[in-house]
């Protein structure tokens, strides 16, 4: 049965997971700012724009709120998805250095960070780079990224 809350996705995570994502979530949360909304999407936990915000939803889907950040435990260890880079490549290049500076290993794809155990994550790091994110920079930056794409409502009036 899916889980549909994140005290409940922690619930169902072994304790040592358990202890590393929960550390993670109170730091999101802790540095989230205002106008973000925490619940499950995409099978993980997930910070988001909520609807009421920007309706449009992720993908043009009015169903889907617009994904900042996702937390999840994965058969192989734990990851962070900072959707915010996708649509941010300035905020993808300064987490990527502050995290060199912190002297933490960082495994990263494109916008995933993953990691075994809460010790080989950079906390301050994803802090702070969640911090960097307001909701409105953020709807601009999704926007802005999917126009280039020539993808949404505005690229597709203009090509019509």
């Amino acid at each position: 049965m899916p889980v549909s809350t994140a005290n409940q996705y922690l619930a169902a995570l072994p304790d040592d997971r358990r202890a590393a994502v929960s550390a993670v979530r109170k730091t999101i949360n802790e540095n989230l700012p205002k106008g973000y909304e925490e619940g499950m999407q995409f099978g993980m936990i997930g910070w988001y724009v909520p609807l009421s915000k920007y309706p449009a939803g992720y993908g043009e889907n009015p169903k889907v709120p617009l994904p900042l950040v996702a937390l999840g435990s994965q058969k192989s260890g734990m990851v962070l998805h900072f959707l915010c880079f996708y649509g941010h490549p300035t905020l993808s290049a300064w987490f990527v250095d502050e995290y060199k500076k912190s002297g933490k290993k960082l495994d990263m794809g494109k916008g995933c960070v993953r990691f075994k155990k809460l010790d080989d994550l950079a906390l301050d790091v994803v802090g702070r780079t969640i911090a960097r994110v307001p909701v409105a920079e953020h709807i601009a930056n999704y926007r802005a990224a999917r126009a280039l794409l020539g993808k949404g409502k505005k690229s597709a009036k203009k090509s019509a």
